[in-house]
């Protein structure tokens, strides 16, 4: 009995060692374990500021474009998705009629004097069918009957605030390139055209409203050259509209 004492010590020791070293390893797990969870957390926190910190500070790039003609100046609007659409469909709707109404193409002239004449006011289509009269000297079927052509382009558009808080008048910069039949250069000018503008209801016209099914109106539309010294080419349609097809108007 007194032989086995020691041993019984020195088992005791042993395993108080070995609950020791398994203690100790469950020590540096948890502390392993808090670590990894404060880091994650930091790194969560960390993302979480640089989101809030994104909306402060950012770059907004842009566009400035010069002419290469008259050097002018000015930003090319970006549209980044968060546009009022009303904005953005009339933005669109400018363009497309200074780009139809502006242009001049003996080929389809009859076309697009009807298309053009389905945004127009009555009054607007008065004026707009005494300039394009055949009998009208400067009509463009009598100024471009060689053949020539009229090509738009617009530029920039912008929109005006009445002191009433009516946005009823847009400003179109474009270009007007003039090319002569069988000829390959095109003579650019430059122009500004004030439009007024109203949404009425659409035609009932399936033609009309095949063109304008918005019930988009120009109201009047007043242009002028950009540059005196480069406006040689005379605007196809400065004057107003009208919906009677070229064919009754007299076209030849």
């Amino acid at each position: 009995m007194s032989g086995s004492t020691p041993l019984e010590g020195y088992f005791a020791e042993a395993r108080s060692w070995d609950a020791d070293r398994k203690a100790q390893g469950q020590r540096m797990t948890r502390l392993a374990l808090w670590i990894a969870g404060a880091g994650w957390l930091g790194l969560l926190m960390a993302c979480g500021a640089l989101m809030l910190l994104m909306p402060l500070k950012r770059v907004e790039p842009f566009v400035i474009r010069v002419d290469n003609t008259t050097g002018i100046l000015d930003v090319v609007p970006v549209y980044a998705g968060k546009a009022d659409l009303p904005d953005t469909v009339t933005r669109y709707l400018l363009t497309h009629y200074i780009t139809v109404c502006e242009r001049f193409d003996f080929a389809t002239a009859e076309s697009d004097y009807q298309e053009c004449g389905a945004f127009h006011t009555a009054a607007r289509n008065q004026a707009w069918y005494a300039a394009w009269s055949p009998n009208n000297p400067s009509s463009p079927l009598n100024l471009y009957r060689d053949g020539t052509s009229i090509r738009s382009e617009v530029n920039a558009v912008s929109f005006f605030k009445r002191g009433n808080g009516a946005t009823d008048l847009a400003q179109i910069r474009y270009i007007k390139a003039r090319r002569a039949a069988g000829g390959e250069e095109q003579q650019v000018t430059h122009w500004i055209a004030n439009i007024q503008y109203a949404y009425a209801e659409p035609s009932a016209d399936p033609k009309v409203r095949r063109w304008n099914p918005l019930g988009f109106k120009v109201v009047e539309f007043k242009v002028e050259p950009e540059v005196v010294a480069d406006a040689t080419v005379a605007p196809t349609t400065s004057a107003g509209v009208t919906q009677k097809p070229l064919a009754t108007a007299g076209a030849p």
